[in-house]
């Protein structure tokens, strides 16, 4: 702000972020990106409102894999674009994502795959072989697919977690929406990114210039920052996120009432508890009387009956105190 960065700016973002975004991805998938492959937006959300606009509209059908964060099926319906999901199987290894599945969803109206894997809330992560299973439909049925892979970071097996970039070719109709809102904690900043596919880079800036005309730029030059300075923090935030889910898991597993799957990623765990029909009831009841705050599985659509979401990304102190006041609530079920 000092430096007068406070008029119009880049529609598609200023190039010093879109390079250090290139720089970024770079790291991380070890191949070569141009900053062109990059759109700035008002946000992870923004990111991805943007991408069904860019290819759903009144009547058309998108696919998403459920439980799942609740923002995206209310995107869709923004759009005019009519949300289905596909539920992922759980079993005792976890939850899995069955491709037969989301082909039998395919209809005629379908325009694009949701993908958000490491996920919110399950922490479901799709390997290697599921997301090629994913990319073969969606070449074969003309679809696009947005990958919402946010939480590639947080992932606990070795370094980041798959990602269709790893099998992807330049022609794939794959739009990656992501943000600086957890990677890096920068939240209330309000600073996400699109990398795009050359045939939607001017539909994105259009579609930039009629909803906010551009990222402010003093924020841009603090995720500039973020990308280029940000990795040691990244992986401090990550180790501590697997203390905290390691711990969290030990205390609740100890009173014999909770079931679940580690996560494989993010920083939730995704439970059920045993006895337990009405969710939202509980979490309320939670609320009251542990003084612990929880997502109902409810929030998140199918497959989400029965279960609670609890964060487990904070200090390990709180969250130890926290998961105690749990276990102690579990026990009057």
């Amino acid at each position: 702000m000092a430096d007068g960065e406070t008029f119009y700016t880049w529609q598609k973002g200023i190039p010093p972020l879109r390079q250090a975004l290139a720089r970024y991805y770079a790291r991380h998938f070890g191949k070569t990106f141009a900053e062109e492959e990059f759109i700035v937006t008002g946000s992870g959300m923004h990111a991805i409102q943007l991408a069904i606009d860019a290819i759903a509209g009144g009547g058309d059908e998108v696919i998403y894999l459920s439980p799942a964060w609740p923002n995206f099926a209310a995107a869709a319906g923004v759009a005019g674009a009519v949300p289905v999901p596909v539920t992922l199987d759980r079993s005792g290894n976890g939850w899995s994502c069955d491709v037969d599945k989301i082909a039998s969803a395919i209809t005629p109206r379908t325009k694009l795959l949701f993908i958000n894997t490491p996920s919110n809330p399950t922490g479901w992560t799709a390997d290697r072989e599921t997301l090629k299973a994913i990319l073969d439909l969606a070449r074969a049925n003309g679809l696009w697919i947005i990958a919402d892979e946010i939480y590639s970071l947080f992932h606990y097996g070795h370094g980041r977690a798959p990602s269709f970039l790893d099998i992807a070719t330049a022609e794939d109709r794959i739009l990656f929406v992501n943000s600086f809102s957890k990677n890096w904690a920068m939240t209330g900043w309000r600073v996400g990114w699109i990398k795009t596919h050359p045939a939607l880079q001017q539909v994105f800036e259009n579609l930039i210039q009629y909803s906010t005309s551009g990222v402010a730029q003093f924020m841009q030059r603090g995720a500039v920052a973020a990308l280029d300075e940000g990795d040691g923090f990244i992986a401090e935030q990550v180790e501590r996120a697997r203390a905290a889910r390691d711990l969290v898991c030990g205390i609740l597993g100890e009173t014999g009432k909770a079931r679940f799957t580690v996560p494989q990623g993010a920083f939730y765990l995704f439970f059920r508890v045993d006895g337990l029909t009405d969710s939202r009831k509980a979490a309320f009841d939670i609320v009251d009387n542990a003084n612990v705050g929880l997502a109902p599985g409810t929030a998140f659509g199918p497959g989400g009956e029965g279960f609670l979401r609890l964060c487990f990304h904070r200090r390990l102190d709180q969250l130890e105190e926290a998961a105690h006041r749990l276990a102690r609530w579990l026990k009057t079920v």
